[in-house]
C-alpha cells in the first residue's frame, strides 16, 4: 500500500491515493494509471480535457470545407420551364449510390457526382447544369444538363430520361460514352399519356405560330427543314430549348457614345474642354496675326456686306446704263 501511495504522490497531478484503502483494493493502482497521460502536460496547465469527435473533411466537396473549396459551376442554369406539373419537381434533389460513387439529380438544377471514399482527395464534380428539353415528335423526351466540369477538351453533360413508377427516385445511372451520362428517373409526374406533350404547355400565341406552320407545310409553301426551323424558333421563345441566335455586341465606343452627356457633371467637363480649345485657337490665331471676329453677332452682318460687294469669276453684275 505504502507503495502505491508514494507512486501517486510522485506523480504530476492532483490524483492522491488515500492511504486508508486496503491492501486489497485496486483503486490507488487505477488512478495512478489514468494520471499517466498527465506526464506529458505540462505543470502549468490547470484547465479541464475535453474529448469530442474531429468531422471528416476528406473530399473536396464536404461541407466543412471553405466555400471556395466546394464545387463552383461554371454556368448559371436555366429557368424552370416545361409541363407545369413538373415544375414541383424545382429546389428537390434525389440521390443513387452505385459501387463508390453518389449521384445526385436536382430538376431544373444540376447533376452531381461524389466518391464515397476517405482519401484526401475523394473526386467530387458535376455532371452538367440544367439547359434544355429534347423534344422528339411534340414529346419532351428528356432534360440535357450540360456544360458541367472538364473532362478532356469537352464538358460532362447528362440526359436525364423520365419513367413512369409508383414514387419518385432516381433509378439508374450509366455513360454510354466518355464524359456523358444517362440517368433514368422514375416518378408518376409522367404516367399520364399526355403528360409529355409540348403543345398543351405553349402559350395561345406560340400555339398559333405552330398552327400556321403546319399549315404552311401542309400547302407545300415551305420545306421539312422550314418547317422544323420554325418549330425550333417556337421552342426557343417558350424556353424549352437553349437559342441559338448570335449576339451582336455593339462596340466599345458606339457605347461609349450613348453615355455622352449623361450627367451634370459630364456636361459640365466636356463644356469646360471645349471652351479651353477655343482659347487655344483664338491664341494660336492671334500669334499668327491671324485676324478674327470674336463677336457672333456682328460677324453675320459683315460676312454678307463682303458677300454682296464681291463679284465672282469676274462677274460684274447689273449696271445702270446711263
Amino acid at each position: 500500500m505504502c507503495l502505491y501511495y508514494r507512486w501517486c504522490n510522485a506523480l504530476p497531478s492532483k490524483v492522491v491515493c488515500n492511504s486508508s484503502v486496503k491492501a486489497s483494493t485496486d483503486f490507488p493502482f487505477i488512478l495512478c494509471l489514468l494520471s499517466l497521460p498527465l506526464l506529458s502536460v505540462n505543470h502549468g496547465f490547470a484547465g479541464k480535457m475535453k474529448i469530442v469527435e474531429e468531422p471528416n473533411t476528406f473530399g473536396l466537396n464536404n461541407p466543412f470545407l471553405a466555400q471556395g473549396s466546394r464545387l463552383q459551376p461554371r454556368v448559371i442554369s436555366y429557368p424552370v420551364s416545361g409541363p407545369a406539373h413538373l415544375h414541383r419537381l424545382a429546389g428537390k434533389c434525389f440521390s443513387l449510390t452505385e459501387s463508390t460513387y453518389k449521384y445526385e439529380f436536382c430538376p431544373f438544377h444540376n447533376v452531381t457526382q461524389h466518391e464515397q471514399s476517405f482519401r484526401w482527395n475523394a473526386y467530387s464534380g458535376i455532371l452538367g447544369i440544367w439547359q434544355e428539353w429534347e423534344i422528339v415528335n411534340n414529346t419532351f423526351t428528356g432534360m440535357w444538363m450540360r456544360d458541367g466540369d472538364a473532362c478532356g477538351t469537352k464538358s460532362r453533360e447528362t440526359k436525364v430520361i423520365f419513367v413512369c413508377s409508383a414514387n419518385s427516385k432516381l433509378a439508374q445511372v450509366s455513360e454510354p460514352s466518355t464524359c456523358i451520362y444517362s440517368l433514368t428517373f422514375e416518378t408518376p409526374l409522367v404516367c399520364h399519356p399526355h403528360s409529355l406533350l409540348v403543345y398543351p404547355t405553349l402559350s395561345e400565341r406560340l400555339q398559333k405560330e405552330w398552327d400556321e406552320a403546319e399549315q404552311a407545310r401542309y400547302d407545300g409553301y415551305i420545306t421539312e427543314q422550314g418547317y422544323n426551323n420554325l418549330l425550333r424558333d417556337i421552342f426557343e421563345d417558350a424556353g424549352f430549348l437553349k437559342s441559338q441566335k448570335v449576339k451582336i455586341k455593339l462596340p466599345e465606343v458606339a457605347a461609349a457614345s450613348t453615355d455622352t452627356h449623361n450627367s451634370l457633371q459630364k456636361c459640365t467637363e466636356d463644356f469646360q474642354k471645349q471652351r479651353d480649345e477655343v482659347e487655344r485657337l483664338r491664341a494660336l490665331l492671334t500669334q499668327h496675326n491671324i485676324p478674327f471676329d470674336s463677336k457672333p453677332n456682328e460677324g453675320k452682318s459683315t460676312v454678307s456686306a463682303t458677300v454682296q460687294d464681291q463679284h465672282l469669276r469676274g462677274d460684274i453684275g447689273l449696271f445702270d446704263q446711263q
